[in-house]
């Protein structure tokens, strides 16, 4: 990463190259220097006034219209980032591919300043037309980008300083840009790692958008990052890998020229994970990796050729809760408004996020703020500032007004803690001080903040052997802990065919209408649903989007595999043993991997998507109790 260059060198390097026709090498980098010969080149004058040429209001509906699904893909993250951005005096930009800009969000008086300069809706922020910027400048070098003040090419866009990157769609092809645009005198330090967070984000939400029901490839050195926006995604077309995102790419020293060109043994020495499991993965170049395929719900992965990203994509189900759930939600609440923390356990896909929205919803502190933090996606080098805040110059580029952190923008509200046994234990030590203190001290600060919170955690590791191992604080464990809601495993629901319904009329299947037959109904109801409601969903979502309207779906429209499988005895827990522990059920489950196996243990593992030993551990540990 390069260091910036301050406001004299480039000030020098500015007369050296527009007054004196010099080369300013070693003065600003050399992507800039390249960017300001290209428009220069173009005949870009520096010192004008840029003549760009807004679309017409009805050309913009048009254009926003044609990427509504981009649009809506990136809407959680520009909200999120607008939320820092309202504090900063900065705004949020999403832009076509062709640097258009479709929506700005942000500092009201930040806004009315960057109209000036045209940063808003419909105007063109390609380097062709607006000069060197972090937006043009990134959709040319495919890399995200930043431009500060001088930088600029345009002297009028010396106040401002942008932090963009691309959006890459699984075919290594661009999408759209994400920019954060303030001025330059009051630059953030950390602006461009929040966009390029932002838009890992984004692309993993792309992927399974694109990808829904396939069969993906989930790499990740640590295993732990599987099932986030870090972890590493493909897919592979007979034995071709067909599409990746960024993070598997870097993993395997790639990049996307390659995609369609490699085949999946020059990449792997060992073989894939069956379907719906983790194993080790060797790569060629020796380095170990946990992988985790998803199990596939459709004969095949979109193509290059079929796929389109205008296609409005299906809406989201509404919550969808059982009755036991309702009622465990509903003493749940109880037990918030009486400010006992709650931990919410479950398997991944479980809804854990749902349910902590539901709670908030449910509560006496709806209407205030609900503030989501992953702590497994939030980098470590920003978890600090940005959950406790910092005051102005607490750090070079800190923003001018400070910041007030994610915790003082929970007070009143609910914070909810997600994955949080994933966070680092030197951030544990001091969330821990500040929730039994219920107050909050900025960097660079010595006044503390009270602080009122509602705490929801939630993670889908065992808190309690990671504190045992040392792995987790024990005592932010208990304190985290004192209420917990265990959500069950689609598997483990009593009713799944009232469940299966219940989210096809959420889904629209009733408005299309299209309906599913009783018999695929129970079909889909027996089998075990290791993704959860995530891979449910999946699957309903596929049928929706193959099926025809006016239509009954029944078994013979199931993807090929799934087809092939029996609902009736893909279902590995019966009901009866399901009001037990958690031990008594993981019991059960070993019991029948192995019976099913024929005691075949290493067999069982895999089946799982265990290990041996752990097999082995489970099984000493009941013994011996």
């Amino acid at each position: 990463m390069r260091h910036p260059a301050s406001t004299e060198s480039i000030n020098t390097a500015r007369r050296s190259f527009f007054d004196g026709g010099s080369e300013p090498r070693g003065l600003v980098s050399d992507t800039i220097l390249a960017s300001w010969r290209r428009c220069r080149m173009q005949g870009l004058v520096a010192d004008a006034q840029p003549n760009l040429a807004l679309v017409e209001r009805h050309q913009l509906g048009e254009m926003q219209e044609q990427y509504d699904v981009l649009r809506r893909l990136c809407r959680p993250e520009l909200e999120a980032l607008y939320a820092s951005a309202n504090h900063a005096g900065s705004i949020v930009v999403l832009t076509a591919p062709d640097g258009f800009i479709l929506d700005a969000l942000g500092n009201a008086d930040f806004l009315d300043k960057a109209a000036r300069v045209s940063l808003r809706p419909g105007a063109p922020w390609s380097e062709a037309a607006t000069g060197t910027n972090a937006i043009g400048t990134a959709l040319i070098e495919r890399r995200a980008i930043e431009v500060r003040g001088g930088e600029h090419y345009y002297a009028p866009h010396k106040v401002l300083s942008c932090s963009a990157s691309p959006i890459f769609d699984p075919h290594g092809e661009v999408v759209g840009v994400l920019d954060l645009s303030g001025e330059s005198s009051s630059h953030h330090l950390h602006a461009l790692g929040m966009v390029q967070l932002a838009v890992e984000q984004i692309e993993h939400r792309l992927f399974e958008s694109d990808f829904d029901g396939a069969d993906i490839v989930r790499i990740q050195p640590d295993a732990a990052l599987l099932g986030t926006a870090r972890e590493g995604m493909l897919v592979f077309e007979a034995h071709k890998l067909v599409a990746a995102n960024r993070h598997a790419l870097r993993l395997l020293g790639m990049d996307w020229s390659e995609l369609g060109k490699r085949r999946y043994d020059e990449l792997f020495a060992s073989a894939l994970p069956r379907p719906g499991s983790v194993a080790g993965m060797r790569c060629q170049s020796g380095e170990m990796v946990h992988a985790r395929r998803d199990v596939p719900r459709q004969t095949s992965a979109p193509s290059r050729a079929t796929r389109s990203t205008h296609v409005k994509p299906l809406r989201s189900p509404a919550p969808v809760f059982s009755v036991t759930i309702n009622e465990a939600i509903d003493r749940s609440v109880r037990l918030l408004d009486a400010d006992i923390p709650l931990l919410l356990q479950g398997e991944t896909g479980t809804g854990k996020e749902v349910v902590a929205r539901e709670l908030h919803r449910r509560s006496a502190r709806t209407g205030a703020p609900f503030i989501a933090v992953n702590c497994a996606a939030l980098p470590e080098s920003l978890i600090e500032s940005e959950l406790f805040g910092y005051l102005p110059g607490a750090f070079t580029g800190a923003r001018r007004d400070g910041s007030p952190g994610l915790l003082r923008e929970a007070d009143g509200g609910t914070l909810f803690l997600d994955e949080l046994g994933d966070m680092p234990l030197a951030m544990q030590s001091r969330l821990l001080r500040v929730l039994q203190e219920r107050e909050v001290t900025p960097l660079g600060g010595s006044r503390a903040h009270p602080i009122d919170v509602t705490v929801i955690a939630a993670t889908h590791r065992d808190l309690a052997a990671a504190a045992e191992r040392g792995e987790f604080r024990s005592d932010l464990y208990y304190r985290i802990a004192q209420s917990t809601l265990r959500l069950p495993a689609l598997r483990e629901h009593v009713d799944l065919a009232s469940v299966i319904e219940q989210l096809w009329r959420a889904l629209g299947g009733d408005q299309i209408p299209m309906h599913l037959h009783p018999e695929l109904v129970q079909d889909l109801a027996g089998r075990r649903w290791p993704g959860n409601l995530r891979q449910l969903v999946g699957l309903l979502r596929s049928l929706m989007a193959l099926g025809n309207v006016g239509s009954v779906l029944t078994r013979h429209d199931l993807p090929d595999d799934l087809q092939m499988q029996s609902g009736t005895s893909a279902r590995t827990l019966p009901h009866g043993n399901l009001s037990g522990s958690l031990e008594s059920i993981e019991l059960h489950a070993i019991d029948e991997a192995i019976a099913t196996c024929d005691g075949n243990v290493a067999a069982a593992a895999r089946k799982l998507g265990v290990s041996r030993s752990t097999i082995y551990r489970r099984l000493a540990q009941h013994g011996a109790d």
